[in-house]
């Protein structure tokens, strides 16, 4: 999957700069000049990485990272600012921040420093069982290295079998652990769900354990 970066800088020469210093290493990069316009990107669409500056309109990187962390966004964070006071390097950590850069920066360093943070919050952060793998941060799951385009429920669905991957998920365990009391499901229309993931994932192995549940078998 391509990586994803939101840029957060009010500067626009060295937003751009920023943004073309990115894509020339494969990592796609949104820019936004103020904070609100930051959070409402956000809220539209998921990040790999945030890069901050704090100085900026509206809401600044600080308050903007304590809200989102607040909201329980745990997207690694690099502040990237003129700021060279220790109180406000504190401030940074306690609101959340995995790194801080100043200004003026060095490019190369910059990249080493985003391209290890994304190492390693990958490495937490997606779980693979063979092909199948679970992004926790993007909330998706990808199969053979693609996304998979699932609804909500076909997601919670296939996530279900995942963490019980070659175990029988009964239909007791499915329908609690995805629908209310008041909104239980009928068995075609599990079946419905299971029948559209294997369409998008041919090659995956769910068995239909008769009059009982469901078995991914890896």
């Amino acid at each position: 999957m391509l990586t994803r970066v939101l840029i957060l800088e009010d500067d626009l020469l060295l937003g751009e700069t920023l943004v073309d210093l990115l894509e020339d290493s494969n990592i796609e990069a949104t820019h936004s000049t103020n904070g609100q316009m930051a959070l409402d990107t956000i809220y539209k669409q998921k990040f790999d990485l945030y890069l901050l500056d704090i100085n900026v309109p509206l809401i600044d990187g600080v308050t903007l990272l304590k809200e989102l962390r607040d909201a329980n966004d745990d997207t690694p964070t690099i502040f990237l600012t003129s700021h060279k006071e220790k109180e406000m390097m504190q401030n940074s950590f306690e609101s959340g921040a995995d790194d801080f850069v100043t200004k003026p920066f060095d490019s190369d360093e910059l990249l080493f420093r985003i391209k290890a943070l994304l190492k390693r919050s990958k490495k937490t952060t997606i779980n693979c069982i063979n092909l199948l793998c679970h992004d926790e941060v993007h909330q998706s799951i990808l199969y053979d290295s693609v996304a998979l385009e699932l609804t909500k429920k076909e997601y919670q669905l296939l996530l279900l079998f995942m963490k019980h991957s070659n175990k029988t998920v009964t239909k007791e365990l499915i329908t609690n652990e995805l629908w209310s009391s008041a909104d239980l499901p009928s068995d075609g229309a599990v079946r419905v769900y299971v029948n559209r993931i294997k369409q998008l994932a041919p090659n995956l192995n769910i068995e239909n354990i008769r009059g009982v549940g469901y078995k991914l078998v890896s």
